[in-house]
């Protein structure tokens, strides 16, 4: 049976064709080489106080349909930084999350914070146009791909200064994300191939994850409970979407979320 990762993938696929078109990658490779340093998203949660809020800018999801309508990604980018959070997170997947790559290039030049690229990045092409937006870091989704090709693309994202979140949702998964060599690992409680949560699933794998790994835990965060019970097991940063999106006034429920 296919999933909806499968769907989203086949269509990411058919998608990047646009991507390939002659003198593409050289216009990456220029852009590229007039954006500002990468800012280090490991650095700002590690340095963060807890809890490190990566806070999301998302105006639909699949499971959920349209989260918000009226989404203005820079008010609400700035409205974040200027509320406490630690790094932003765009989905700037077009079918499924009504996003756009646009919505990072429109922010880079109003904030200091990171900017992480939330997508499904299956191929070289679109690490290179990451950093071409001006992304500081990137998603990697252990269940979208096999061993080989995650470590590469992993290779290539660091190798143009930027870093990659590797997403897992299982230990097996777990093991993979530390077999090629990432630093910074996202646990989703929810599992994209059948979208059932287990809101246990961080806690369970972080006896499995070495020090100087820094763990992300994701989704079914709503209450500042739920990141206090997560902050007691030894989790220290969250990415926080829907519920900040849904929220009437989105910086008040992000100072709520972290205690204040």
């Amino acid at each position: 049976m296919t999933s909806i990762l499968d769907r989203i993938i086949a269509d990411k696929v058919r998608e990047n064709l646009r991507l390939f078109r002659p003198g593409r990658l050289q216009e990456f490779q220029a852009q590229i080489a007039r954006q500002p340093r990468p800012r280090s998203l490991k650095a700002a949660l590690d340095q963060a106080p807890v809890p490190a809020i990566i806070a999301e800018i998302k105006k639909a999801s699949p499971s959920k349909g349209l989260l918000a309508p009226d989404l203005d990604p820079l008010a609400l980018a700035l409205e974040y930084q200027a509320h406490g959070a630690a790094a932003i997170s765009v989905l700037t997947e077009q079918n499924y999350f009504q996003g756009s790559p646009d919505f990072i290039t429109r922010l880079r030049p109003h904030l200091h914070l990171p900017i992480l690229r939330k997508d499904f990045i299956v191929e070289m092409i679109q690490v290179y146009e990451s950093a071409a937006l001006g992304a500081d870091a990137l998603l990697l989704i252990v269940a979208a791909l096999p061993a080989g090709a995650l470590r590469a693309l992993l290779l290539l994202t660091q190798s143009l200064g930027l870093e990659a979140l590797v997403e897992v949702a299982s230990r097996e998964e777990l093991e993979t994300a530390l077999e090629i060599g990432a630093t910074l690992i996202g646990i989703n409680h929810r599992n994209l191939r059948t979208f059932e949560m287990d809101m246990n699933r961080a806690i369970d794998l972080l006896p499995f994850i070495p020090p100087g790994v820094t763990v992300v835990a994701a989704s079914g965060l709503h209450q500042r409970a739920d990141l206090a019970r997560l902050e007691a097991a030894g989790i220290r940063a969250f990415l926080i979407g829907e519920t900040l999106v849904k929220a009437a006034s989105p910086g008040t429920k992000l100072r709520q979320l972290r205690g204040e």
